[in-house]
């Protein structure tokens, strides 16, 4: 009755905001807003009803299970401490008893091969380990050091991946690991064929790789179709009898000009795993390429019933999904979800009939900020949605009984939490209510809105504006900057863990009397190729900061914001944009909080290339001294000259995305300058901060910082 309580709590919290008020509303602490339990790597056993995922509560990572046809939610595990190890990859074992999932390492980070991170400090050394935990409970033991498992269908062992090789170990650690094969170059990228009797992988030879397949110590390894070319992502199909791939050219080729834009070609082959021969399904054009590979959920190959390949394309304008039956025939793809919007996530139903989705979509024209699921036949482009309305609904995965999907929503108000609904819809139920602290201050927060802005160069950006509620006329505003370029933020809790936080961390501003606009630039994704791949953005010229110069005078021409008193913050390409903002224009941005941001877009000199360029080989010297000159002007280090507002600088010294040394030089660049400088450092802590208690004491500085530099007008 307690837990039931606890959902119909969050369920009239999720459908009533707060009534308007003239004076300001209370403001709360930052560990109340960043106290939520934050729900990743939701899953399905491949039996019955159950799925199971991860919360971190405080830095506290726990895998949870709940089962039809209640999915009353159960810890399985019992970690305790904010140490900052990750729980990442779970899976059920083909009967659902056992769940195996990976502790430990930064696997957002770029760099994966370096030592795990410790951002607790431990005296011990952290390994990457995989474990295993019964679903109905108990101790979890570890069974191997290592990564990327992967469960053979028998149930009884698990391919894995340890020091660039492919490694066995029984699900129950009754035995040591065993390295499966040998094969030249990296093995990589493990997935057993339906029968469990044969596991391809990715064979990589640095500037070529393999599709291999090993079936035995018996057998010598096959490789399918070998060539000069980069082959990667196998995916079996539902009988076995065929192995789709991609197929992307192999590294050299005459050097381009490093300003020049390079999307390469790429194509989706089919073979036939006897005779190892492989047709072409799919092809991406030549002029222009179809970037469907730098979207962040790339291409999606998968196999839908009845011979299709399911896949994911951009070749009409916007991230969609596709079939194609009997592929390698002379059938041409079908576009499953026609319109004006972006597929993100999908999955299978268990017959594999049906495709769940999630897209920025609604009968809304604010739901191009949110996300909705629907579902849609693998042979017919005709999908129904499942969920509308103000929510964010994302990672659908069907049970195995086909009856319900699971997945994970939000709103504005409400946290993301694991939720349920009927396959054929229906109203949605909260799972795990009971997990969210009494003091998570929902009824405090505001919900924003959508506005859009033009920058100088006429492109329309999108933003979300949020409004304290009361408070002075004329109010200190601050622009948020979202990382990662291909991101989006939403009207609501973030579908990503960090995102989720910073939104946290805007509503606390908000709370503390700050306007807050959230910029999504070009580089954007949900709003359409040319947004999302406009030109001479980055390194290149940097136009997206155009969009962010827009959104700062946005803020100049309201009547409830102080034009003189407007901040920005942004973590890595956001801080990148936050330094360029501070640096160009101390004009309009008064101050600013910079999270291991980019400071320096020169790459270092290429000895092969400048040969390259000496004897005219595709490019010239000339084409390099320019792309030297455009990605200097690019940097914020060449804006320090005009550089006048305070910042507080913010970076983990372990970061395997954004080197250290980049906010290093930096500060001593400012110093030199006379800019007022700040710095909070994190030692051994990563990227995205992996302790809950450094992400507490970065926000809580954040909002001293403008507290000091904002709330007095200059």
């Amino acid at each position: 009755m307690r837990s039931l309580l606890s959902v119909l709590a969050l369920l009239i919290v999720l459908t009533f905001s707060p009534p308007a008020a003239q004076t300001p509303a209370p403001s709360f602490a930052v560990e109340q807003i960043l106290g939520f339990p934050s729900p990743e790597n939701l899953v399905a056993s491949p039996v019955g009803s159950a799925v199971a995922w991860t919360f971190n509560e405080r830095g506290v990572r726990n895998i949870y299970v709940a089962e039809g046809p209640d999915f009353t939610s159960r810890r399985i595990t019992s970690y305790a401490e904010d140490d900052g190890q990750e729980l990442t990859q779970l899976s059920f074992s083909d009967d659902g008893k056992t769940i195996v999932f990976v502790r430990g390492g930064d696997h957002g980070s770029n760099r994966q091969g370096e030592v795990p991170p410790n951002p607790s400090g431990s005296p011990v050394q952290p390994r990457i380990q995989i474990w295993s935990a019964a679903a109905a409970g108990g101790s979890p033991k570890v069974i191997a050091d290592g990564d990327t498992p992967v469960i053979a269908p028998d149930g009884d062992r698990i391919a894995f991946v340890r020091d660039r090789r492919i490694w066995f170990v029984p699900i129950g650690g009754s035995k040591q690991p065993q390295q499966a094969f040998y094969a030249r170059g990296s093995s990589e990228s493990p997935a057993w064929s339906p029968d469990g009797r044969t596991l391809a992988f990715v064979s990589n030879r640095g500037d070529h790789s393999f599709i291999g397949l090993f079936s035995g110590t018996d057998r010598p390894i096959r490789f399918i179709a070998p060539s000069t070319s980069r082959d990667s992502l196998p995916a079996w199909s539902a009988d076995g009898r065929k192995i789709a791939f991609l197929r992307q050219p192999g590294t050299g080729g005459t050097p381009r000009p490093p300003l020049a834009r390079v999307d390469l070609p790429w194509k989706i082959l089919v073979a036939d795993v006897e005779s190892l021969k492989a047709v072409t399904a799919v092809t991406s054009g030549d002029m222009p390429v179809d970037p469907i590979l730098q979207n962040p959920g790339g291409i999606g190959l998968r196999w839908g019933a009845g011979d299709t390949l399911l896949f994911m394309s951009y070749r009409d304008g916007f991230p969609h999904l596709y079939s194609l039956e009997h592929p390698g025939s002379t059938g041409k793809p079908l576009l499953l979800t026609p319109g004006s919007f972006m597929v993100e996530q999908m999955t299978l139903t268990p017959d594999r009939r049906f495709v769940v989705y999630n897209a920025n979509t609604g009968p809304d024209r604010s739901d191009m900020d949110r996300r909705h699921l629907f579902k849609v036949p693998v042979n017919a482009g005709t999908p129904t949605p499942i969920t509308a309305g103000t929510g964010i609904e994302w990672a659908p995965v069907v049970t195995a009984d086909g009856q319900t999907i699971a997945y994970l929503s939000s709103g504005a108000l409400r946290p993301p939490a694991p939720t349920v609904v009927s396959i054929s819809g229906g109203a949605p139920r909260l799972l795990a209510g009971e997990r969210l602290p009494a003091d998570f201050p929902a009824s405090q927060l505001v919900t924003p809105e959508l506005v859009s802005f033009r920058a100088s160069d006429g492109v329309e950006a999108h933003g979300q504006l949020f409004k304290p509620i009361g408070g002075a006329t004329r109010k200190p505003a601050i622009v948020y900057v979202h990382g990662g370029g291909p991101r989006q933020m939403m009207l609501g809790w973030h579908n990503r863990w960090e995102y989720a936080n910073d939104y946290g961390a805007n509503q606390y501003l908000v709370s503390r009397g700050f306007i807050v606009l959230s910029v999504d630039y070009r580089l954007s994704v949900g709003y359409g190729q040319s947004f999302q791949f406009a030109e001479n953005t980055g390194p290149r010229g940097a136009a997206e900061y155009r969009d962010i110069l827009a959104g700062g005078k946005y803020l100049q021409s309201r009547p409830d914001v102080d034009p003189s008193r407007i901040g920005i913050w942004g973590a890595s390409l956001g801080g990148y944009l936050t330094a360029l903002a501070l640096g160009r224009n101390s004009d309009v941005f008064a101050a600013g909080v910079d999270i291991h941001g980019v400071h320096d877009r020169l790459p270092p000199v290429n000895a092969a290339q400048l040969a390259h360029a000496i004897v005219g080989d595709g490019i010239t010297e000339a084409d390099l001294r320019q792309a030297l000159k455009v990605e200097y002007e690019s940097s914020p280090i060449a804006a320090v000259s005009t550089w006048k507002s305070p910042v507080l600088l913010i970076h983990g010294d372990d970061d395997r995305t954004v080197d250290f040394h980049q906010t290093v030089d930096l500060e001593r660049r400012l110093l030199a300058k006379g800019v007022n400088v700040e710095e909070l450092v994190l030692p051994d802590d990563v990227h995205d901060s992996l302790l809950w208690r450094h992400w507490k004491t970065s926000i809580t500085a954040l909002a001293e910082f403008f507290e000091r530099t904002l709330k007095t007008k200059r």
